[in-house]
């Protein structure tokens, strides 16, 4: 398997994006994104996972992190995006969904060519990661990290989108703490 776009490192920053299979619109309920939102804290506290901006999009997350304490980073994204991939078909399955059928059907299908026996698959596989290797490089990340929402016309600012490190960095009201850089 190819390493070109892959945290193999430790205790260097990437920017990562990860993504739902078929850019499937997964993260629109409020619900799903705290599902993200939780599993990002407990690899925090538990996996040694620094994120320094967030943006949890429609189909995808993007994230500008390190693992710290000698842990692989590809290591964590690898567990988190098997614990959530469970967590999501279940909140699906469990809680009001309009299109539960269609998701479940979708990620059902996604999953058929697979060797290994499987009976859902949420993420697409792998990830993408660009090693960080100046402050320049962070601050345009960062920038794109938190004007996505704007691009899509979620919001206006980037610090009004609840669910990014944007707000952090504003000093407002969040979900998830990071560690903010100070670049800016």
């Amino acid at each position: 398997m190819s390493t070109k776009y892959k945290a193999t490192t430790t205790e260097e920053a990437y920017f990562i994006t990860i993504t739902t299979v078929g850019w499937v619109d997964v993260f629109t309920r409020l619900n799903q994104k705290y599902v993200l939102i939780k599993a990002l804290q407990y690899c925090q506290e538990e996996k040694s996972l620094e994120i320094y901006a967030y943006s949890i999009m429609s189909s995808h997350i993007h994230l500008l992190c390190k693992a710290t304490n000698g842990i692989i980073l590809s290591d964590i994204i690898r567990d988190f995006k098997k614990f959530t991939s469970k967590k999501i078909i279940q909140t699906i399955i469990e809680e009001p969904e309009s299109r539960r059928e269609w998701l479940l059907e979708y990620f059902q299908k996604s999953c058929e060519h697979l060797k290994r026996n499987q009976q859902y698959k949420v993420w697409q596989d792998g990830y993408h990661a660009e090693n960080i290797y100046s402050n320049t490089f962070i601050q345009q990340k960062i920038n794109y990290i938190h004007n996505n929402p704007v691009k899509e016309k979620i919001v206006t600012l980037p610090e009004d989108y609840y669910f990014s490190s944007a707000r952090n960095y504003a000093s407002l009201d969040n979900e998830l703490k990071i560690t903010t850089l100070d670049l800016f």
